[in-house]
């Protein structure tokens, strides 16, 4: 800016050589166009000024060309007293004329200059994200971000600092046009009076506008470079004061108002890289960390036996949190509030034995995630207190982290984390979720076998049962009454040459015991699988069931198709038992059965009025039911209160069975 005419001359220079020029341009074709039609030509004196200077030198343009064309063509000539009152209003006209022009073409550069800006300034933006995703060097990036602020910004120079932990800036990057900018790596004190340390004591964007008589030796560095003002932004690194970017100027003109907030979009990417650069640090140890947890994912996968897989944790755990003199345990927390111990490091395995059982209470770790449900820290032993506190505090602990193991909802145990010296990270809490979670779902999914291989013998054991059942009938019943059959037909036989009329009375007997073992042998053929089931589905099914019930049913049956064949005989046998149920031992006066289809979803509902306190655990029946339904991805529920009748409720998914065989 130094060397070059003012802007306020220059503008005032232009300015009277356009109107001068308009004049004599006017002034040459008067003769043969008439003077009120080329006064429109001053116009062209007045754009020009507006889009170079803005609005204001336009406007005192606009009221030179009034005044030259009222002096120089309107009658009386050589006179600012235009005469007739239309006079006047043709200058007035021509005056607001020029005036909006002026305004609309000092808008129309304003824009104009403010689209280029901005495109510059995404243009610098992307080649620094082009150089932050690249992930270069920080000194390359550093240089790289202050060449560009300062190219686009204009100023006299830019420099970026780091703030130490001992309350002085290091710079790491630094630009000016005339090579004279501070040296990368200088050092200074962020005491007296600089734009660093206004930026380093508040935390928010700060700006200077004189260092004569600013202390400090920030401000001595700003007088030697010849800095009148300077604007600095805070490089703000996940949440945390990084450093700041300062760009400066020699000029007297003050930084424009803005500059603070166009220089936060540089300091936004500069975080972004810096934290990229310092994340990179802690890849190792993530990566480390997350092969501790694949090892444990793949003994979870493959169900290792839960000591196999406690231990492994405990070990995995230990490996992976930077702590010296640190020990890891597992304890399961049992109903008569106590704790079992499932895992232990080896330094503390004479102390605290897998197998020993610890009392709760009092001021530890293990008791207050036992209580709360939560994460809990402890990070002195000194006033610790309960059996499990002092027994730590006397093996020399100081520091534990617990984090709970939560199994379906409930808090299994805890997994901790302790140390003999210094208090355990900060993030050591979440560290230790990850693996918590792990152990939770291998917990869960050992319940779960166990609860299977259960449900699925009480299965096979009701299967046999009834196989044995109807063994039995058959033997008892059926079998029997044939061999007696056989007996008469053979008496017969023996008695057809002498005495027919004896043979006609066995023949008719015989024909009479068949009808009856046929009657028999349905109803044994309706117990093993209802017939009207097979062959209308579960509508007609259902309906022969409640006209055949000792209590009254309403029906309400939201179902028109037939459904998978598993699920139509686990609806059917459900109402069966409810029905049975409700007539033996509820006193129910009515029975309400709702079954729909919405969806991909069976619902049935049969509730009773009768007098409650069913209980599935008592009645083998629903026992056998519950496996059934739970067999097919189902649920059942039982709602019975003492007085207020019973519900039975089961929901079946029919995706998962569609393509089971169709009745």
């Amino acid at each position: 800016m130094t060397g070059r005419i003012p802007r306020w001359l220059a503008a005032t220079l232009t300015s009277a050589a356009l109107v001068f020029a308009v004049t004599a341009v006017i002034a040459l074709l008067e003769p043969e166009v008439p003077a009120l039609g080329l006064g429109v030509l001053y116009l062209l004196a007045v754009v020009p000024v507006a889009l170079l200077y803005g609005v204001v030198p336009a406007a005192a343009v606009s009221v030179a060309s009034m005044l030259a064309f009222n002096f120089f063509f309107l009658p009386p000539r050589y006179s600012l007293n235009p005469g007739t009152s239309e006079r006047w209003s043709v200058l007035v006209a021509f005056l607001v004329s020029s005036l909006v022009v002026s305004l609309l073409a000092a808008r129309s550069q304003r824009e104009a200059q403010q689209s280029a800006r901005l495109a510059e300034e995404q243009a610098a933006l992307r080649r620094v994200a082009t150089l932050v995703a690249r992930a270069v060097p920080p000194p390359e990036l550093f240089a790289a971000v202050a060449r560009e602020v300062g190219l686009l910004r204009g100023v006299d120079a830019t420099h970026l600092a780091r703030y130490e932990p001992d309350g002085t800036a290091t710079g790491v990057g630094a630009w000016s046009p005339a090579g004279d900018q501070v040296p990368v790596g200088t050092r200074v004190d962020l005491e007296g009076e600089s734009v660093a340390g206004m930026v380093f004591r508040t935390g928010r964007p700060a700006r200077m506008h004189g260092y004569e008589h600013a202390s400090g030796a920030g401000a001595a560095l700003g007088r030697e470079l010849g800095i009148r003002s300077s604007v600095g932004a805070p490089i703000v690194v996940e949440q945390r004061l990084w450093g700041v970017m300062i760009a400066s100027s020699k000029g007297a003109v003050p930084l424009p108002a803005d500059a603070e907030s166009r220089l936060a979009a540089f300091t936004e990417l500069l975080a972004t890289a810096i934290a990229n650069a310092e994340s990179r640090a802690g890849l190792a140890r993530l990566a480390q960390e997350q092969t501790a947890l694949r090892r444990v994912a793949t003994l979870v996968a493959r169900g290792a036996r839960p000591e196999e897989l406690f231990a492994a944790v405990v070990e995995e755990v230990g490996r992976v949190l930077p702590v010296e003199n640190m020990a890891m345990g597992m304890a399961r927390f049992e109903s008569d509030a106590t704790m079992t111990t499932v895992a232990i490091s080896s330094g503390l395995s004479d102390r605290f034995p897998v197998g020993g059982r610890w009392p709760l209470g009092g001021k530890n770790v293990s008791t207050v995630v036992a209580e709360s449900g939560r994460s809990a820290r402890l990070d002195d032993y000194a006033d610790a207190s309960g059996r499990l506190g002092v027994a730590m505090r006397e093996r020399g602990l100081r520091s534990s982290v617990g984090a709970p193991i939560v199994v379906e909802g409930r808090v299994w145990g805890v997994l901790t984390a302790t140390s003999t010296k210094q208090p355990l990270p900060a993030d050591t809490e979440s560290r230790l979720v990850s693996f918590t979670e792990l152990v939770a779902t291998a917990i869960a999914n050992a319940e779960s076998r166990a609860e299977l291989m259960a449900s699925r013998a009480r299965l096979v054991a009701a299967a046999d049962q009834a196989r044995r059942r109807i063994e039995r009938d058959l033997h008892d019943g059926i079998q029997q009454r044939l061999v007696a059959l056989g007996f008469d037909v053979q008496a017969a036989q023996a008695a057809v040459p002498a005495q027919p009329g004896a043979l006609e009375a066995a023949l008719a007997h015989i024909a009479q015991e068949l009808g009856s073992l046929f009657d028999e042998l349905q109803a044994i053929s309706r117990g093993i699988h209802p017939s009207v089931l097979a062959k209308g589905g579960l509508r007609p099914a259902l309906s022969a069931l409640s006209s055949r019930s000792a209590v009254p049913v309403e029906l309400h049956l939201d179902t028109e198709r037939r459904l998978p064949e598993p699920v139509e005989v686990a609806a059917y046998y459900v109402v069966s038992e409810a029905l049975t149920n409700a007539a033996k031992h509820a006193q129910a006066s009515v029975v309400n059965i709702e079954l729909d289809t919405h969806e991909t979803v069976l619902r049935v509902a049969i509730r009773d009025d009768g007098i409650g306190g069913a209980d599935i655990r008592r009645g083998s029946g629903l026992v056998g039911l519950s496996d059934r339904v739970e067999a097919l991805g189902g649920t059942l529920q039982l709602i019975s209160p003492a007085g207020g009748g019973t519900t039975l409720m089961i929901e079946v998914p029919l995706e998962a069975h569609i393509g089971a065989p169709s009745p």
